[in-house]
């Protein structure tokens, strides 16, 4: 394979695990995880990778680097489910992207060997996960952050549900 630095127009990845969630279709799906309160999953990690769970039990939230694998193709402006206007792709959370990477912030409930319980799962079941990172708030929330049109509008990412217009 390739090294990354002597390519940088192609990358590789393996998944570490996969994700489970009570999800079969993209259609009803919680848009963010502020919309999946209480909706459990797991993560079952690839046995080559559970040696890196050491220490994750300590973190009440993870996030979750994914590939969301039922998106083909990508657009470069949508209409975002919580605007009927359309927005440049990277000033949304589209999943129909150039690089099909999903990100959410779950509730870590617990770790059982090789499987991972978490909350406010808004993820499709089978979907492969690239990468787990713990939650840090001291790194990770900006009190003085601006959120764009997000700010008149993501109050409603808790009721809003997804439809297939992004398959």
């Amino acid at each position: 394979m390739p090294d990354p630095i002597d390519n940088p127009e192609s990358c590789t990845y393996i998944p570490v695990g996969i994700i489970h969630s009570p999800f079969s279709d993209i259609a009803g799906m919680p848009i963010q995880p502020s919309g999946a309160r209480g909706i459990r999953g797991t993560i079952e990690i690839r046995p080559e990778f559970v040696a890196g769970l050491t220490d994750l039990e300590e973190f009440s939230h993870v996030i979750l680097i994914y590939a969301l694998h039922r998106c083909s193709g990508y657009s470069l402006e949508v209409k975002p489910f919580l605007d009927p206007q359309p927005h440049g792709i990277f000033a949304t959370r589209s999943p129909k992207r150039p690089n099909a990477i999903g990100l959410s912030i779950v509730r870590l409930a617990g770790i059982q060997g090789s499987t991972l319980e978490i909350k406010g799962v808004d993820i499709l079941d089978g979907t492969p996960l690239l990468d787990i990172k713990p939650y840090v708030p001291a790194f990770d929330s900006y009190c003085e952050a601006k959120a764009g049109w997000f700010d008149a509008v993501s109050h409603n990412a808790t009721t809003v549900r997804s439809d297939d217009r992004f398959r």
